[in-house]
């Protein structure tokens, strides 16, 4: 006869567990009724001599809207006047695609800038070094 271990599923800091179940096994875990924010599922193994096994693996759930952020970071120092523009946006029923209000418009990154001003720059000698050596 096969001895098998048993696994406790504990989410958070519940004394009793949301499941009891033999291994091998898998399970679904259900986000939708947690809330968002970080959480800790604690797994709990006791092999048939009695011996306990722990593992504890933390996460973020995250099933409302999400909330973008342009303008101003996390413990940013800041002074004047400071344009934010936020954005919320969720993931509605997973079977259709919302494209209004989906994607958050944001400025254009300072490497793009210099990289524009390097080409424009590059050109600009080239063609300034053509016209002097057609001019002689």
């Amino acid at each position: 006869m096969e001895q098998k271990s048993k696994v406790y599923l504990f989410l958070d800091e519940e004394t009793q567990p949301i499941a009891v179940l033999e291994t091998p096994i898998t399970f679904a875990l259900d986000t939708h009724k947690l809330i968002d924010g970080d959480h800790m599922l604690t797994i709990v193994s006791k092999d048939y001599t009695g011996k306990e096994g722990i593992r504890k693996i933390p996460f973020t759930v995250r099933n409302g809207p999400a909330i973008a952020v342009e303008g101003i970071k996390e413990e940013a120092v800041v002074d004047g006047i400071v344009d934010i523009m936020v954005n919320a946006y969720g993931k509605a029923d997973q079977k259709t695609f919302l494209i209004t209000g989906s994607e958050t418009p944001q400025s254009i990154p300072y490497w793009v800038w210099i990289t524009i001003i390097v080409v424009v720059a590059w050109g600009l000698y080239y063609m300034v070094r053509y016209f002097a050596e057609a001019s002689l």
